[in-house]
Parts: structure tokens; C-alpha cells; sequence
């Protein structure tokens, strides 16, 4: 490559830096504004969260403490990174998407809106079985297990702590939510041809495995928590198997009037 080569090259890469650093910018900007936010209503945002205890427990009976001096304020600060981090995705995901766009077909653009879509849609509704299902579940579970005192016995009571507790749910929504992407994760796999659906039929009864494993990785060690997250899992299988057959009933047509306009013959001129 000549000196020449080499300088007609610097000039492209170096306009790709600069709308690189301006994408990044920009999303770290809606990151940090969102922070902010989070953190001026982090009590009120902690609230919401906690209502899936109260719920279940009563409101007289709910009582959460801390131990250390800063723990609340540190709760805090975790609660708004992890809310900053939900507002703020929709502006990151276009960012990149706008980073990324100019490089791609029309019809490549069209196939990747949909899964830009559906990525936030499953971790939204991952994150919602947790809060109005699975936490519900577990809170209920060690609350009867509780102890009441006696002349012989201690009285044992549940006192959860704000960090603890703050810790479990956030555990529990990303999770949840990454383990809900599987339709998408294997929609795409169909779509590019790595998989089919021939072949996830086939290989259902590993997978069956393969969830109570990814449960027993991703949840807290207890049995409520890992079945809750293994049967959507499973459930969410199925359905990818209808969506990768859709996919690639669209793709066999589509190949198929391609074919067909390829093969009709120009009418002779008169």
C-alpha cells in the first residue's frame, strides 16, 4: 500500500472516531441524567419496589432495616445506577443503532429493527414476573417460616435489610431479563441459518436440562426461585421454535418468488 493509500484511509476512520466519541457522549449524557433523577426519587423508587413485600406482608407487618451507617445512602446509589440503567437504555440502543445504520442495507435495517424492539420488550417481561410473581412467591415462603415466641422458644422474625433486599430484586430482574432473550437470541441464530427448527424440536429434552442448570446459575439458591425462572424458560423454548419456523417459512418464500421471477422468461418482442 502506498503513502497515498494510506492518507485517503485516515480520513474515513478518523470520521468514524469522531461520530463514535459523539454516539458515546451523547449516551453517557442520558446515563448521567438519568442517574440523577433516579437518585432525587431513590426513596420513592425503593417504595415501588418494596410494595411486593408489603403486599404480601400487610403494611403493619412490613419493617425493613440497616446496620451500617451508610448502607441506606449506598442502597441508594445502587438503586439509581440500576434505574439509570432501564431509563436511559432506550437512548444508548439508538445510539448505536444510529452508529451502526449507515453501514447496513435497507433490508438489513429491516431486520434489525425488530429485534431492537423485542431485546428491551422480554427483559421488561422478565423483569415483571419477578415483581409480580416470583418475589411475591419467595416473600411469602420466608415469611412462613417465621417463629413465634414462646416460654421455650425464641421468637425467630423476618427483618429484611434495605441492602439485602434491594440486592435480591436486582439479582433477580437481570436474571430474569437476560434469560428472557432467548426468543431472540434464537430467532437471530434461525434467521442467519445456524439454527433451524428441525433442530431445536430435536434437541428439547437437552435443553429441558440446560434450563434448571441456567436457573440454578442465575437465581439464589433455593428451589422456588430456580423453577420460577426454568418452566418460563422452557415455556419461552417452545415459543422460539414457532418463531424460528415462521422465520424460515417467510425465507423459503421469499427465495421462492426470487426464484421464480429469475426463471420466467421475457416475453419474445413482437
Amino acid at each position: 500500500m502506498s503513502d497515498a493509500d494510506i492518507e485517503a484511509s485516515k480520513a474515513p476512520l478518523m470520521d468514524h472516531l469522531i461520530e463514535l466519541r459523539s454516539r458515546l457522549i451523547k449516551a453517557l449524557l442520558g446515563f448521567g441524567i438519568a442517574f440523577i433523577f433516579c437518585f432525587f426519587f431513590a426513596k420513592q423508587i425503593y417504595n415501588v419496589l418494596v410494595w411486593p413485600f408489603v403486599w404480601v406482608a400487610g403494611p403493619e407487618n412490613s419493617k425493613f432495616i440497616y446496620t451500617a451507617l451508610l448502607e441506606y445512602f449506598i442502597t441508594q446509589l445502587k438503586l439509581a445506577l440500576f434505574g439509570a440503567g432501564f431509563i436511559s437504555f432506550p437512548i444508548v440502543a439508538t445510539q448505536i443503532y444510529k452508529f451502526v445504520a449507515p453501514g447496513l442495507y435497507k433490508h438489513e435495517k429491516q431486520a434489525f429493527l425488530p429485534y431492537l424492539v423485542a431485546t428491551p420488550f422480554f427483559f421488561v417481561l422478565g423483569a415483571a414476573l419477578v415483581y409480580f410473581v416470583v418475589l411475591p412467591m419467595l416473600v411469602r415462603f420466608s415469611l412462613g417460616m417465621q417463629q413465634a415466641g414462646s416460654d421455650e422458644t425464641a421468637q425467630i422474625q423476618l427483618l429484611p435489610k434495605v441492602g439485602e433486599y434491594l440486592s435480591l430484586m436486582m439479582s433477580l430482574i437481570f436474571a430474569f431479563g437476560i434469560a428472557f432473550q432467548l426468543p431472540v437470541i434464537l430467532t437471530l441464530l434461525g434467521r442467519i441459518g445456524i439454527v433451524s427448527s428441525k433442530m431445536l424440536r430435536e434437541k428439547r429434552r437437552y435443553f429441558i436440562v440446560i434450563a434448571f442448570v441456567i436457573a440454578a446459575v442465575l437465581t439464589p439458591p433455593d428451589v422456588l426461585s430456580q423453577c420460577s425462572l426454568a418452566f418460563p424458560l422452557m415455556a419461552l423454548y417452545e415459543g422460539s421454535i414457532i418463531a424460528v419456523s415462521m422465520v424460515e417459512k417467510k425465507a423459503a418464500a421469499s427465495q421462492a418468488s426470487t426464484g421464480s421471477d429469475v426463471s420466467t422468461p421475457a416475453n419474445p418482442a413482437e
